[in-house]
């Protein structure tokens, strides 16, 4: 379960090899354990000094990790558009066809 304050840390450690580091939180607390797949959407990879804004969830065994997390200053990637479908092409052609041929029926 997530809560729902936002905390903001130092990233202390940071092994990019393995996707994950720690956090060291604005107020001195215990050190806060950061993924990877926290901070989707970032421009760039998370480097030991950054500024980490973040929430944070209890793991089922109990040990606290950071989500919902992004990199101070650092813009989000625009998501990739999605390609639009081959057959989405093709039944729009088909129906201007369609429509063309029976305009071209009707009024003569």
């Amino acid at each position: 379960m997530a809560d729902n304050t936002v905390h903001k840390g130092i990233l202390k450690t940071w092994k990019d090899d393995r996707g994950f580091g720690f956090i060291q939180p604005d107020g001195g607390d215990k050190d806060i354990f950061i993924h990877i797949s926290s901070l989707k959407g970032m421009a760039r990879r998370p480097q030991r000094g950054d500024v980490i804004v973040y929430r944070v969830a209890r793991e089922a065994d109990g040990k606290l990790k950071a989500v919902d997390a992004s990199i101070e200053g650092v813009a989000y990637q625009a998501a990739p558009s999605k390609p639009v479908k081959f057959w989405r092409w093709l039944v729009a052609l088909l129906l201007g066809l369609i429509s063309a041929a029976a305009a071209a029926y009707f009024y003569r």
